[in-house]
């Protein structure tokens, strides 16, 4: 089993996808998790890769959120779109990752990604509040593995 198949049983993804569409049930934001085994580039920057394959930059409030795990080179970042980076601060995700980070350290990798994902809804909800006429405009599954 690869480290990507086993940082998250399958009841623990299920549990991670529970949590976004709690989440999003909060905020009109999308949000996504991905996980791969490894990069040679600086976390952010593989991050906006993944985050433009993912077609993230394409929601119609540009209010996508990716929450990136590089297993092997242990490396996070939650990474927000145009639409929520011009509303608010440089340091708007830092709460969040320092509690995932922390949470993996101690091998609580479902509980860092639930209780990550579950606050970014939260916070999200006062600049992109749920609409009732809101549209589920990216999946809800965790895609894995390297993409290019």
């Amino acid at each position: 089993m690869s480290e990507v198949e086993s940082f998250l049983t399958d009841e623990q993804e299920k549990s991670v996808i529970e949590a976004i569409q709690k989440a999003e049930k909060n905020t009109s934001g999308e949000i996504r998790v991905h996980i791969e085994n490894k990069t040679k580039k600086p976390t952010l920057v593989r991050a906006k890769e993944v985050f433009l394959f993912l077609k993230m930059n394409q929601t119609k409030e540009r209010n996508g959120v990716l929450f990136y795990v590089c297993v092997s080179n242990k490396q996070f970042a939650i990474l927000g779109d145009e639409g929520i980076n011009e509303l608010v601060s440089d340091d708007f995700w830092e709460e969040e990752k320092q509690l995932v980070t922390q949470y993996f350290s101690q091998g609580k990798n479902e509980k860092g990604l639930v209780t990550g994902v579950l606050k970014v809804g939260e916070k999200l909800k006062k600049f992109f509040p749920y609409q009732s006429d809101d549209l589920n405009e990216l999946s809800n599954e965790i895609s894995k593995g390297e993409i290019n």
